[in-house]
């Protein structure tokens, strides 16, 4: 979450109900997020490094015949690196730690293909160490994105390729941990180099890779760390590579393979990606990936078209706002440094960001009137402004369309709304809208189909003594545990 930078202290509620007796929480509704699936969806905003030999040869896939000896960053700077993601505001880092090409960015025990052959620090170097150490340093997260597809492996395509795979990924994990997220992708076959064969390898991707028992292994390894791919089985793959999440944007999905009869696996199109399954049998929220540049890795050629601060904003509302996590990727360039334009968008985005969220107005409400549950103080309004994730508004099971009203004793002016909610109990509100007080009447500012992790509604400048948020449609009492206003400068 973007923590909040000098919030005003909360004036003491005056709540419109009577103390009661303790009241039961309500039940669950739904497919609901494991623990560690709800520290990842509180960490909103994540970051992504490709660098590989593919910087030095100025492409976005290599062929897999690159020589190690192509990877010589002048400068390699895991600081400078990591302090760049985290300026802007990072929780996480995903390192690509092996490409499509089979590079690896480590000295791997089973490949000598990797920086150990590189005359980069004479071949002493580690990438995976120094950005993991950085991490911990700089108080990030740290996940590795390991290649299924090698298109410089002989034995690709052969069983003996995917124990291959499990050895590399059990290595990263136990050498380089605490890991918290492992990323794959669906590119899965092709064109190859694959020991000198220089050949088209196809596999069947339901089935080759045998994802269970690989998911199995790392569960084992650490049960702590979340699983990406088309299909998880933690978190999915947002369908695009835009920058933008759906609207509304489930963080549950009933997975489907868009080829009738195909059962649905990394590289196998999966239908509602963007949008999520409204009631799906699983939870598996959106991480929405895209790149500070047009490419992937680093070209020089791309120097005048890195996205700015303002565009970056833009797509945080549109990926984080809309209950997704924002996954930036930022290549480091031949130096091993992030360009100085990229430094400067990624300030220039956390300066903003910083600057929006400093002060939450809603703190400073004189009173939050709304039906609490049973009469239960701890289901009152006041959860919504306690800047406590753990604890929430909530109704009796019957009122399904409550409406929670924060009224200032002075007007205030805000721009930004977010909401949340209690995601162990589940996505549960359909429908919802935020109205404003005009002095005689109630006019609606915004609404929307669901909440979820976060919810930002991004509107012109209002200045009001009252705020309502309604709850239109919900199949269920809703669960929300925050309702802040923020004024974007």
């Amino acid at each position: 979450m973007i923590s909040a930078l000098g919030v005003i202290a909360a004036m003491l509620p005056i709540m419109t109900l009577p103390a009661a007796g303790p009241s039961s929480a309500p039940a669950p509704y739904g497919a609901l997020p494991s623990a560690a699936q709800v520290r990842w969806q509180q960490m909103e905003f994540i970051g992504f490094i490709h660098f590989t030999t593919n910087t030095f040869t100025d492409k976005e896939w290599g062929f897999g015949d690159e020589s190690p000896r192509v990877f010589n960053p002048t400068d390699f700077d895991a600081e400078q690196i990591v302090s760049s993601f985290a300026v802007a505001g990072m929780k996480q880092i995903v390192l690509v730690c092996k490409h499509h090409d089979g590079f690896c960015l480590w000295p791997s025990k089973f490949t000598d293909h990797s920086v150990e052959q590189s005359p980069w620090k004479g071949g002493k170097g580690d990438v995976v160490r120094e950005i993991s150490d950085a991490c911990r340093r700089h108080k990030l997260k740290f996940g590795i994105y390991l290649s299924p597809w090698d298109r410089n492996r002989a034995d690709y395509g052969s069983p003996s390729y995917v124990e291959y795979y499990r050895n590399q990924l059990r290595e990263l994990i136990t050498t380089y941990g605490p890991v918290s997220e492992v990323w794959h992708d669906g590119a899965n076959g092709g064109d190859g180099y694959y020991g000198g064969a220089r050949e088209a390898r196809k596999i069947d991707p339901t089935s080759y890779y045998d994802w269970p028992t690989t998911w199995a292994l790392i569960r084992k390894l650490d049960p702590n760390i979340v699983i990406f791919s088309d299909v998880g089985p933690d978190i999915r793959w947002v369908g695009t590579e835009s920058g933008w999440a759906g609207d509304p944007c489930w963080s549950t999905i009933t997975p489907v393979a868009e080829e009738a009869g195909r059962k649905p696996s990394p590289g196998i199109g999966i239908k509602d990606l963007w949008h999520g399954t409204r009631n799906g049998e699983r939870w598996m929220p959106a991480e929405t990936d895209f790149s500070i540049r047009p490419g992937w890795f680093y070209h020089a050629s791309e120097d005048a078209r890195v996205k700015t601060g303002p565009e970056l904003v833009s797509h945080f509302f549109g990926s984080a706002g809309h209950g997704s996590v924002m996954l930036l990727n930022v290549p480091p360039d031949r130096r091993g440094r992030v360009h100085e334009t990229d430094r400067a968008s990624l300030e220039d985005l956390g300066e903003r960001l910083k600057a929006i969220f400093a002060t939450d107005l809603a703190r400073g409400a004189a009173k939050r009137i709304g039906a609490a549950r049973g009469g239960d103080k701890r289901f009152s309004p006041t959860s919504l402004t306690d800047g406590k994730a753990d604890t929430y508004w909530a109704t009796d099971d019957g009122d399904t369309t409550p409406s929670a009203v924060l009224e200032f004793a002075k007007p205030v002016t805000f721009s930004v709304v977010r909401l949340r909610e209690y995601l162990p109990l589940g996505q549960r509100v359909d429908d919802w809208a935020i109205d404003t007080w005009d002095g005689s009447d109630w006019v609606e500012l915004a609404k929307g189909t669901a909440i979820g992790s976060c919810r930002l509604v991004r509107a012109k400048p209002v200045t009001t003594t009252k705020v309502r948020l309604r709850i239109t449609r919900s199949p269920v009492c809703p669960c929300i545990s925050e309702m802040g206003l923020f004024l974007e400068p």
